[in-house]
C-alpha cells in the first residue's frame, strides 16, 4: 500500500499527489489529509478512478483508504 501525507496542502495539490501515485497501478493508497475540502476532493477523484473509499478521522486529519 503506497501512504501519501497531504496535510498542510490546499486543493487541488492533494489530487495532484494521488493522480501520481495512481499512475503507478497500485491496487491501495492511504492518504493523510486535514481539511474537509481535501478530503471530498480526492474521494471524488478516486472514486471516479474505480477505487473504493473509506475515511477515519483522527483529530483533525482525514485518513483514506482506496481500494480496487
Amino acid at each position: 500500500m503506497k501512504q501519501l501525507d497531504a496535510r498542510g496542502l490546499s486543493c487541488p495539490e492533494p489530487v495532484l499527489l494521488i493522480r501520481q501515485a495512481m499512475q503507478s497501478g497500485d491496487a491501495c493508497y492511504e492518504m493523510v489529509v486535514d481539511n474537509h475540502a481535501a478530503r471530498e476532493n480526492v474521494t471524488r477523484y478516486a472514486e471516479h478512478q474505480g477505487y473504493v473509499v473509506t475515511v477515519r478521522q483522527e483529530g483533525s486529519d482525514y485518513t483514506l483508504t482506496m481500494s480496487r
